[in-house]
């Protein structure tokens, strides 16, 4: 609960209130039995004033409990949305601060879980904390004494239940928790395979793959529904345990009472109060005993939601200036290694870019290419060595200056829900729809975006399902070019265009970023051809450089890569 204590304080005034109206409501639910006890009495002696009166302020004691509640219900409710939206954001804030290799560690779904479902599962405690953490040992114990009190010879009944009622309690919540932590995992399991589904459904409808999928869904969803199903079965046994214990408990005090009536006729009108604080006590200890389940569930969410707010971000940043530095590249005897890999990614990788110039990297699938490009833009830290721009170590740069320096476009383009406008102000966000035009030119996609009713403040919808591969890649390099960075990086990002498109594309780029630094990973050597540098890299080593034609004479690997490429081509095209 320490995780929680920052975030009462800030609604302190909405904590106190609750508190206060808790103790009110417990107070008329206890007071209620033995005003009623005095009632039984007064009619026992036909004492009509007695009756009038007790029977008034036993109905004002009812009113004033029924706004005790209603006050109590609303004040808790503030604090748990409160409590609630205040952690989901700062979570969400904190998940914004680790580095990518942190995110990658707890998976994008499993994070999803967490500032949903756990979120939740905090906030229904919280709830239930300010309604019941103060008034179940208050009621618990007002309704013990006044047991007592009412019926001094039925202590021991009392005692019998309630060890009965805690033994079956303890019990219960001893075997749920280790189902409850299942269900998160089993929630997350769930939300990946339906993610997955929904975000690969044209490969799931291309490969007639549904029935699999529905398999795979199904498979998870038992899993879920068998744990919970479990939990389910305790709560089926607690309820009808805990009122049979009362139960009995109700007919031995009868019995007893029946047995000594005529000894003590004042129990006639006593029974009924007792009675009822029995069931005040009963109710008190299955509330207590579901806090504890509910509480069980969200002590494992919060630490869930504890580990990601206390993991420290792999990657930090220094402060200082925002200004963007110069565009020329270094890399020193790096080497690299994705956590979790036994081999390194990039092993004593060394070269230097020119300020302005472009850089070509071409190699086999798992070479390394990708890497080598989100270490210059820092996604990552390498193991030993330096990677530099502009003369300084990236590792000592502003985050500010590094990203107004470096764009990166994917191959894999990601556009956010909204609009066009949107995106593109997601890198500068003063762009005038002048500043667009010009991106969308050298990208490219200024001819369908000007087609569009309301061009570039057409809307963008959910994973960007209204473009298509190709328009979705001239977005992203329109919004990579947008504020002119010193340093772009084309990660196979023109892999779903044309050969024309991409031929205008590379032409505005040398036309309109002559001072931009491009580094261009390709796996069609025509798309780097007119590099001024070219790297081939071979599992994460370096094994050529230099231009197009020198490597045609240099490199065995490059020159098996162009004539395969070659002649592919002059297939097709007999």
């Amino acid at each position: 609960m320490k995780i929680l204590m920052p975030y009462f304080k800030r609604y302190r005034l909405d904590v106190w209130i609750a508190m206060l109206s808790v103790i009110v409501l417990v107070f008329a639910t206890l007071w209620q039995p033995r005003l009623l006890q005095v009632i039984m009495e007064a009619i026992i002696k036909n004492d009509q004033a007695t009756v009038f009166r007790e029977g008034l302020m036993l109905l004002g004691l009812a009113v004033l409990g029924i706004i005790g509640g209603i006050v109590n219900t609303i004040y808790a409710a503030r604090v748990a949305l409160g409590v609630a939206t205040d952690l989901r954001a700062d979570l969400y804030a904190k998940v914004q601060s680790l580095a990518y290799a942190d995110v990658e560690k707890f998976s994008p779904s499993n994070l999803v879980v967490r500032m949903t479902n756990d979120i939740n599962q905090v906030q229904q405690i919280v709830m239930a904390g300010f309604q019941q953490i103060t008034r179940i040992p208050l009621l618990f114990i007002g309704a013990l004494i006044l047991a007592v009190k009412t019926m001094p010879e039925q202590w021991w009944v009392i005692v019998v239940m309630m060890a009965v009622i805690l033994g079956v309690a303890l019990i219960a919540v001893r075997r749920m928790t280790k189902y409850f932590a299942q269900t998160q995992q089993d929630i997350e399991n769930v939300n990946t395979v339906a993610r997955e589904n929904l975000m690969g459904i044209r490969v799931v409808k291309s490969f007639v793959q549904e029935p699999n999928e529905i398999k795979k869904f199904s498979a998870a969803s038992d899993e879920l529904t068998a744990v919970t199903a479990k939990i389910g079965y305790w709560f089926a046994i607690l309820m009808p345990a805990f009122f049979l214990t009362a139960n009995v408990a109700v007919g031995v005090a009868v019995y007893l009472v029946g047995q000594t009536i005529t000894t003590h006729p004042s129990y006639l009108a006593a029974i009924t109060s007792f009675i009822s604080y029995l069931m005040q006590i009963l109710f008190a200890v299955i509330n207590g005993g579901f806090l504890m389940t509910f509480a069980s569930r969200a002590v494992i969410s919060l630490g869930r939601i504890d580990e990601v707010m206390a993991t420290e971000p792999s990657m930090t940043y220094v402060d200082g200036d925002a200004a963007p530095v110069a565009g020329d590249i270094h890399f020193d005897h790096v080497t690299f290694t994705y956590p979790g890999d036994a081999q390194p990614t990039l092993k004593d990788v060394t070269f230097t870019v020119k300020a302005g110039s472009m850089l070509g990297i071409v190699g086999a699938t798992g070479s390394g290419k990708t890497t080598l490009a989100q270490l210059i833009a820092r996604l990552y830290d390498p193991d030993s060595g330096t990677v530099s721009i502009g003369g300084i170590d990236v590792r000592t740069l502003p985050e500010k200056a590094l990203r107004s320096t470096v764009a990166y476009v994917l191959q894999r383009s990601t556009l956010f829900s909204g609009t066009i406008a949107g995106n593109l102000r997601q890198v500068k966000p003063d762009a005038q729809p002048s500043h667009m035009q010009w991106a969308a030119n050298i990208a490219q996609s200024a001819e369908f975006i000007e087609r569009l009713p309301q061009t570039y403040d057409a809307p963008v919808e959910e994973r960007s399902q209204n473009f298509s591969g190709g328009q979705k890649q001239r977005l992203a390099i329109t919004r990579g070019v947008i504020a002119n960075p010193e340093i772009l990086i084309l990660d196979d990002a023109t892999s779903a265009l044309d050969a024309r498109s991409e031929k205008l594309v590379q032409e505005a780029l040398d036309r309109e970023l002559k001072s931009t630094t491009t580094v261009v990973i390709a796996e069609k050597i025509a798309s780097i051809i007119r590099a001024d540098q070219i790297l081939v890299l071979d599992s994460g080593r370096i094994s050529g450089s230099g231009t197009h034609q020198e490597l045609l004479q240099d490199s065995a690997i490059y020159r098996a890569i162009y004539q395969t490429q070659k002649a592919r081509e002059e297939g097709l095209h007999e």
